[in-house]
């Protein structure tokens, strides 16, 4: 007894229904939990969930079961006899998602592939006759094998479309639903922390061009609303990092002047070309220098922007910076710089061990959207909690350590 696949259900209309029900757990995800998870993670949570598998046969990995008997009617002189014939059973595994099987894809045919049985993980399928040698069989299994990856292939095109369009309709939607659930809340324009380019910005002028963790709350607060917090805009957060790149160029042509520099000095003179470009509501600087090395923007008693200026020790620098960028109390969205004074000869040796500490480092997460020379970006999270994510951006700044700082030369001189 065989059973005929792809007709039960129309495979377009069961893919609409998939995305249909990715939508529908938008609307209806807790809303706290909802607006604390990370976004991204949100995302790729949802494209996993609304992903189809089509099957694929693992034809090289078949096996025959032993042979059995069927009973076949035949008519002799106008009576239908039964008898026995010889039965013989492929078992052949596949990947994928079972449920495709019964599916009928936007194109097929009136003829359909039979099997004995379906499971989660294999199909079986049988001929049955009184074969004179085993290449009759083999040519009839190869035939019913080929028309079934015939269907899947229909199959693999419709649901090649539906997995492609999936991740973009799933990223608007969930932007759409957080923007929607902070205006419910009449808080939305509380989110974005205040700055403002200086309207004098021109006389300064800086020549610019320019491991999947599922959301969950964290153990400590999981029980909390979701409370907005400012943050740095992403326009303002970019405009400081063009800012700080154009002074790391003008230093590498001039590393005579950073030759006498530590890393105080180096970020007192990057501090100054930050806020002759931005300034705050409240005060006429907004980037501020804390400790030693540290550049901040501060909102009330948190940090919104962290920036660490440190000085190439070998690879404990790395560690040693990002102990210390975890260990500040975090908004949601924090934005930060790693700035690496490197002297060494071999600068390319040095940025990737640099990267390497990151990517080892226990709150990475993922790379973040620019990779370049002189700019490496990573998401990574705060300490006990995925969810708030950290936009780090590594900035390495090659200062030769053989350049004579041109105070020194005058030091000399007199």
């Amino acid at each position: 007894m065989t059973e005929a696949l792809f007709h039960s259900y129309r495979l377009p209309d069961t893919l609409r229904t998939t995305s249909e029900k990715v939508r529908n757990r938008i609307a209806n995800w807790e809303i706290d939990a909802f607006l604390k998870a990370s976004e991204h993670d949100l995302i790729e949570t949802l494209v996993s969930e609304g992903t189809v598998d089509c099957p694929r046969l693992l034809r090289d990995q078949a096996w025959m079961l032993d042979i059995a008997e069927t009973d076949e009617e035949h008519r002799s002189f106008g009576e239908t006899v039964v008898r026995g014939v010889p039965m013989l059973t492929l078992v052949v595994p596949f990947t994928g998602e079972a449920e495709v099987f019964w599916c009928q894809p936007s194109v097929w045919t009136s003829v359909l592939p039979r099997v004995a049985s379906l499971g989660t993980t294999e199909l079986r399928v049988t001929v049955a006759g009184n074969f004179t040698d085993a290449a009759q069989a083999q040519i009839q299994f190869e035939r019913e094998l080929d028309l079934i990856d015939t269907y899947l292939e229909w199959c693999r095109q419709d649901i090649d479309q539906h997995n492609e369009g999936l991740r973009s309709a799933v990223s608007g939607w969930v932007s759409a639903r957080r923007q929607q659930l902070l205006a419910m809340r009449n808080l939305q324009a509380e989110i974005g922390f205040p700055i403002r380019r200086r309207p004098d910005a021109d006389t300064y002028s800086v020549p610019v061009t320019r491991k999947t963790i599922a959301p969950r709350r964290p153990p400590a607060s999981g029980n909390e609303p979701f409370a907005p917090e400012p943050v740095l805009a992403e326009t303002d957060y970019e405009a400081a990092l063009e800012i700080l790149d154009a002074q790391r160029n003008a230093l590498e042509r001039t590393p005579s002047v950073a030759a006498g520099m530590d890393e105080e000095s180096i970020r007192d003179l990057l501090l100054i070309n930050l806020n002759a470009q931005f300034k705050g509501t409240a005060a006429g600087e907004v980037f501020n220098g804390a400790g030693k090395t540290d550049i901040l923007v501060r909102e009330r008693d948190r940090n919104v922007f962290i920036g660490e200026c440190k000085v190439w020790k070998g690879p404990k620098t790395v560690r040693d910076a990002l102990t210390q960028l975890f260990g500040y109390l975090v908004w949601r969205d924090t934005k930060a710089a790693l700035l690496v004074f490197i002297r060494t000869k071999n600068v390319s040796v040095t940025v990737k061990t640099a990267i390497e500490q990151i990517e080892a480092h226990p709150n990475y997460k993922r790379r973040g959207t620019h990779d370049t020379d002189g700019r490496i970006d990573f998401v990574m999270h705060a300490n006990g909690d995925p969810d708030r994510e950290i936009k780090l951006a590594f900035l390495p700044f090659a200062l030769p350590s053989d350049a004579v700082s041109r105070f020194a030369k005058a030091e000399t001189t007199d």
